[in-house]
């Protein structure tokens, strides 16, 4: 187990997961002289890729980002200009585009050279990497053990489940278990995309493309090198989708392509003519009102206490967790339970924030209806709202 190096903090701090609420809170806790040991499945940080790009938010992220001290150096890996959006209609119909001129407050970074700041900026340890939980349970007195595959163990004062969707440490607070959405994601890559699929890359622009129509998605990111990582969402039952091989790679992308095949071809290409095999990824969240009654000694951050389906805001949100956290562990020195019942009510409300703002928000949908309005409705002069093809 690991103490504080602050006297004040006489407790141990076990965080599981290595993800980036969690190194976020173990960075926060670094810098207000607490020591914590961080539980990581992964044998290695290198063990699997991290994903693609994420854009952190100057009203949620970005303050983590500030809390952890880590500014410059997350401004060393922003990728300039791919704030930049461009929506199409299925058949290539351009109905709104919007420039990166360097003022927006939602830069894109790649999730893993994020970690990778995370990481480099803990003492050398404070990660402990292989070690997947097999079992927790609470022991009294605010104390829990947990067991991990190897058979080794660790007594905790302070549990923090930072472990994803499937959490492990989530049924010590809360029954509650994802559910599935109703929609999958299926990932693919075209690379050196200027030169080898010019159309597609022309459609997709310089950041970010959306296009839609109901039950089917496409969204696009433009990645260095001109890779694009395109979300090909579709909405339908589990059952489905374990109708298609995902193990014969063309049999998949074959199937999943009929779905859009009266799609314009540079946006059905971002699926047919995909440099890697398609990736299936199917969507679930925790039931919106998830919320648990206050237990010595353990608490959640991230997906583990609130997962919702994809909004641009996952990993943003497990950030700020992680460092608000961290700040009510150093603002009540000596009392943990008054620090997680200061966390807990913070993180309640701001989901609850969140959830109802999506709530409330327009759906995807409602979004291109008004788009087809300003767009009937726009001059020749119009800048934003255009009614040309690609």
């Amino acid at each position: 187990m690991t103490f504080s190096a602050n006297p004040s903090v006489p407790t141990d701090i076990t965080i599981i997961g290595a993800g980036l609420g969690g190194l976020t809170l173990a960075r926060v806790l670094h810098l207000n002289g607490i020591s914590s040991t961080v539980y990581e499945a992964e044998p290695s940080p290198t063990a699997r890729a991290q994903g693609g790009l994420l854009d952190i938010h100057d009203y949620n992220g970005q303050l983590a980002v500030e809390a952890a001290g880590l500014m410059d150096e997350f401004r060393a890996i922003v990728l300039e200009g791919h704030q930049a959006m461009r929506v199409l209609e299925p058949d290539g119909t351009l109905l709104f585009e919007e420039h990166d001129d360097g003022t927006g407050g939602r830069p894109e970074v790649y999730r893993g050279e994020l970690r990778q700041i995370l990481l480099d900026s803990l003492p050398a340890g404070t990660v402990r990497w292989g070690h997947k939980v097999g079992a927790v349970r609470a022991l009294g007195e605010s104390r829990h053990e947990v067991t991990f595959a190897d058979g080794s163990r660790v007594v905790t004062g302070l549990l923090v489940g930072a472990d994803g969707a499937w959490s492990r440490v989530r049924p010590l607070l809360s029954a509650a278990t994802p559910e599935y959405t109703g929609k999958s994601v299926v990932e693919t890559y075209l690379y050196e995309s200027d030169t080898r699929h010019p159309a597609t890359a022309k459609a997709v622009g310089d950041g970010m493309m959306i296009s839609l129509k109901p039950g089917r998605e496409l969204f696009a990111h433009r990645e260095r090198a001109g890779t694009l990582h395109a979300y090909v969402n579709l909405e339908e039952p589990r059952e489905w989708f374990d109708a298609i091989d995902f193990t014969d790679a063309a049999a998949a992308t074959g199937r999943i392509a009929r779905e859009f095949g009266a799609w314009a071809p540079e946006l059905a290409a971002l699926i047919t003519d995909s440099d890697s095999a398609p990736t299936l990824r199917h969507l679930y969240a925790l039931p919106s009102e998830q919320r648990w009654e206050r237990v010595p000694g353990v608490t959640l951050l991230g997906d583990a206490a609130h997962l919702a389906a994809p909004n641009g805001e996952g990993a943003n949100l497990a950030m700020l967790d992680g460092a608000d956290l961290a700040r009510a562990v150093a603002a009540h020195p000596g009392d943990v339970e008054a620090a997680l019942a200061a966390y807990e009510q913070t993180m309640f409300v701001r989901t609850a924030e969140t959830q109802g703002a999506d709530a409330d928000d327009h759906t995807m949908q409602d979004l291109m209806a008004e788009l087809h309005r300003a767009r009937a409705e726009s001059t020749p002069n119009n800048a934003e709202v255009r009614s040309t093809h690609t």
